[in-house]
C-alpha cells in the first residue's frame, strides 16, 4: 500500500520519490494544500515553519517528519496519536565543526590577527592552544558525539554529560562537581523544561576562571544576563551561535562584551544541509512505510 507524503520543496520530492511505497506530493506551507492531503499519512514541514493551523486539512495524518534536529517548536502541537520524528544525524557534523572553528579562533587569537591584517599591522602575539584542553560536552546525543570525534584528534580531553548517567556519560546532576575542572563547556542539549535556563548564575559561577562557554544548542538554555555579567567582569569567555533574545537588540551588552564570539544562528547553515536532512528524513519515512517505527521518534519532550 502506497504512503502519501506531503513535501515542501522539489528537492524533497526528488529524494523521497526514490523510496518504494512512497508517493511524494509537493505543497507550499501557508497556502491551500493539494487534494492529496486528504489521504496523506506523512507531513514534512519546511525547515523554518511551525504552527498548528494545518491539522484539520490532514485527516489521515500519522507522522510529522521534521528536517531539523530540534523539535521544541512542535512538541505539544502535534495532534494526539500523530508520531513526531526529528532529523537527528543530519546536522551534527556541521554544528560540531562550528564549535571546533570558534574554539580554534579563540585559542589561537585569529580574530586579533584578522583585525591587525585589516589595519596593516604585522603583530605577533603569544596564543594558547587547543591541545590538552579539558572540554565538558553537555549533551551526549548525535551532535555531542560528533563534536567529541572532532576534538579528540587535537588531543583534547572530552567529558560527556547526558540528561541521565550511563556508561561513559555523566548525568547532569554531576555538573556542579564537573564544571570547575574543565576549560571549555559546550552546550548541545535540546530545549526542554529541564534545559531552559540551565546555564544560570550558579552554573557559570561554578566554571573555573578563564573558562569558555560555548552554546550551540538554543538561546534560552543560557540565562543571558548572567552570562553578560561574567563576560563584562572578564572572568569567563564565551562563543554563542544562539541567543535569548534572538536576534540581539541594538545596544545589548553582549555586542561589546570582551572575550566573546557571536555568530547569527548559522552553525548548521552550510551548503548541502537540505539534502543531508532529506536523506535522514527518507530513511525515517522508509521505516514507517515498511511498517516500522521511525528511529528518531520524540517521546515526551525528547
Amino acid at each position: 500500500m502506497t504512503v502519501t507524503v506531503l513535501v515542501p520543496d522539489d528537492e524533497g520530492v526528488a529524494v523521497l520519490s526514490e523510496i518504494p511505497l512512497v508517493h511524494a506530493v509537493r505543497y507550499e506551507w501557508g497556502r491551500p494544500l493539494p487534494p492529496e492531503a486528504a489521504k496523506a499519512e506523512v507531513l514534512v514541514p519546511a525547515m523554518d515553519s511551525a504552527g498548528d493551523d494545518i491539522w484539520s486539512d490532514l485527516p489521515n495524518l500519522k507522522l510529522v517528519q521534521l528536517l531539523t534536529a530540534g523539535a521544541e517548536d512542535w512538541v505539544g502541537r502535534v495532534p494526539d496519536g500523530v508520531l513526531l520524528s526529528t532529523c537527528r544525524g543530519a546536522h551534527g557534523g556541521s554544528m560540531a565543526e562550528w564549535v571546533v572553528g570558534v574554539l580554534l579562533s579563540m585559542y589561537r587569537n585569529l580574530d586579533v590577527y584578522a583585525a591587525a591584517q585589516r589595519a596593516g599591522r604585522w603583530e605577533q602575539l603569544p596564543s594558547d592552544t587547543l591541545q590538552g584542553q579539558r572540554v565538558l560536552i553537555v549533551g551526549a546525543g548525535d551532535v555531542g558525539r560528533q563534536l567529541r570525534r572532532r576534538l579528540e584528534p587535537f588531543d583534547v580531553r572530552c567529558t560527556m554529560v547526558g540528561m541521565s548517567a550511563r556508561e561513559g556519560v555523566h548525568g547532569v546532576d554531576e555538573l556542579p562537581e564537573l564544571l570547575p575542572h574543565h576549560d571549555v563547556v559546550v552546550m548541545m542539549v535540546p530545549l526542554t523544561s529541564r534545559t531552559r535556563g540551565m546555564v544560570d548564575a550558579d552554573f557559570l559561577a561554578a566554571m573555573r576562571d578563564g573558562a569558555v562557554l560555548v552554546n550551540a544548542a538554543q538561546g534560552p538554555v543560557v540565562v543571558t544576563d548572567a552570562l553578560a555579567a561574567e563576560l563584562v567582569a572578564g572572568r569567563l569567555r564565551a562563543a554563542l551561535d544562539v541567543t535569548d533574545p534572538e536576534p540581539l537588540p541594538d545596544g545589548h551588552p553582549l555586542w561589546t562584551a570582551p572575550g566573546f564570539v557571536l555568530t547569527p544562528h548559522v552553525a548548521g547553515a552550510v551548503r548541502g544541509v537540505r539534502r543531508r536532512a532529506y536523506l535522514v528524513a527518507a530513511a525515517e519515512i522508509a521505516r514507517y512505510a515498511g511498517g516500522e517505527l521511525p528511529g528518531n521518534l520524540v517521546r515526551g519532550e525528547y
